[in-house]
């Protein structure tokens, strides 16, 4: 009999165990990760802010802080504390994002920078929460979502600057005709 032609060992079983079980803890993370690209890919896409949005990834990713710490807490007192932590930690981060939303504030921000502000600030709460929590996980999810707002604010003005000048001549251009002359005319 071959090596091909024995059952999986113990050894297999293991390993595919281990391996499982790394996935399933790392999960809900991936998970608020796929979120927040999503939200940012369809932020890029549509140039519509996601008000919303941001604010459901904000409790989503305070439920996460407290359900992927529950078992590292030995006791009630610590499992209390952890909750009340992470709810004030949270109420304060969608506090901040409010009031980035009230009207007086918006008349400084445009309409495209309002889903940059509040990703941006749910980045640095995500982050703050990893280090309170000492979660690597967390502190990386919250620096992925903060690299996330310069990746959008790049890919917005090269987009600007690609309906600006658009480079191609007696080519309609977003309502504008480029000329052959060089000159845009409406």
């Amino acid at each position: 009999m071959s090596e091909l032609d024995l059952p999986p060992s113990r050894d297999t079983e293991d390993i595919r165990f281990r391996t499982r079980s790394i996935v399933l803890r790392q999960l809900p993370f991936l998970a608020i990760l796929a979120l927040a690209i999503a939200g940012v890919a369809y932020t890029n896409f549509s140039g519509k802010p996601l008000i919303g949005y941001w604010e459901f990834l904000a409790l989503a990713i305070g439920v996460v802080c407290v359900v992927t710490e529950w078992t590292e807490r030995d006791d009630r007192q610590a499992r209390v504390r952890l909750v009340w932590t992470q709810a004030l930690h949270w109420i304060a981060v969608l506090v901040t994002m409010n009031i980035m939303l009230l009207a007086g504030v918006q008349q400084l921000l445009p309409a495209p920078a309002t889903s940059l502000v509040l990703l941006m600030l749910l980045a640095l709460g995500t982050f703050l929460a990893g280090l309170n929590l000492m979660s690597l996980q967390m502190g990386f999810l919250g620096l992925s979502m903060a690299l996330a707002v310069p990746a959008i604010s790049l890919d917005q003005a090269i987009g600007a600057l690609s309906d600006f000048g658009c480079g191609l001549r007696d080519r309609p251009c977003h309502g504008f005709l480029v000329a052959p002359d060089g000159y845009a005319s409406i």
